[in-house]
């Protein structure tokens, strides 16, 4: 990755509801660094921990999506990606165990879980380069739901809340005002929204290059807009300056 960027990683987990798909997020404090007061899916920096947890899996390039499957326990109480006995009671546990600073990897195997590698599929990579405090690099991953019935549960700090929410709603409430998002959020929130089950959206990902998106500012019709390309499955490729970033 980027040595200028700090690697990262998020996860998309997908659940199919009676009224239709429905994605997992979260808001972030107002008090945060990054992103501040937005919806986001859950994640974060890919730390020491997971790249050292990685090689010992024999997947030594695979750390971004054990971050992308710790973050989501730490962000939301959700598990997604580990296999063994997993069930909804035992999320805000390993929720607990993780924020009060239990190595991941040690606790997984405690509890009798597993890391499911191949339960992550890459959505899409990017990097926006626009002057902001901080700079990453992050990887995009898709994963279904547990089965069970999930009440995410926000980590305290970080996240005033966790919910599940079809994407055409969480783009109605951002376009009415009533929340806010930053621009690669908006731009995956559209892609998904395309998509009536996840294996539509799975397909979609697979049919798309991973090259890292960085977006640029071009003028169109006279006026600043933000743009990404267009062969990447985004059915919204440009957005005015003044409204991509006012979250």
């Amino acid at each position: 990755m980027n040595d200028e960027a700090i690697p990262a990683a998020t996860l998309v987990v997908w659940r199919d509801a009676f009224s239709g798909p429905e994605i997992l997020v979260v808001e972030r404090s107002a008090g945060m660094a990054f992103a501040a007061g937005a919806i986001v899916f859950p994640g974060g920096r890919i730390d020491a921990g997971d790249y050292a947890l990685a090689q010992s899996l024999g997947a030594p390039f695979e750390a971004a999506k054990i971050t992308a499957i710790r973050e989501t326990i730490e962000e939301s109480a959700v598990i997604a990606g580990l296999q063994g006995a997993i069930a909804p009671s035992i999320g805000p546990q390993l929720q607990d165990e993780l924020l009060g600073g239990t190595d991941f990897g040690e606790m997984i195997a405690r509890h009798g879980l597993a890391i499911d590698l191949e339960a992550l599929t890459p959505f899409a990579r990017w990097m926006p380069a626009f002057k902001h405090a901080r700079r990453f690099d992050t990887l995009f991953y898709l994963a279904r739901a547990p089965e069970g019935n999930w009440r995410p549960n926000p980590q305290p700090g970080e996240c005033v809340s966790a919910e599940w929410a079809s994407p055409p709603e969480l783009l109605d409430r951002i376009d009415r005002g009533e929340a806010s998002a930053i621009f690669p959020t908006k731009r995956n929130l559209e892609r998904l929204a395309a998509h009536p089950s996840l294996e539509a959206a799975l397909a979609d990902a697979r049919a798309h290059s991973l090259d890292t998106i960085i977006p640029w500012i071009d003028e169109i019709e006279g006026e600043p807009h933000v743009r990404i390309p267009e062969d990447r499955g985004y059915p919204v490729t440009s957005e005015p300056l003044r409204t991509a970033f006012r979250a």
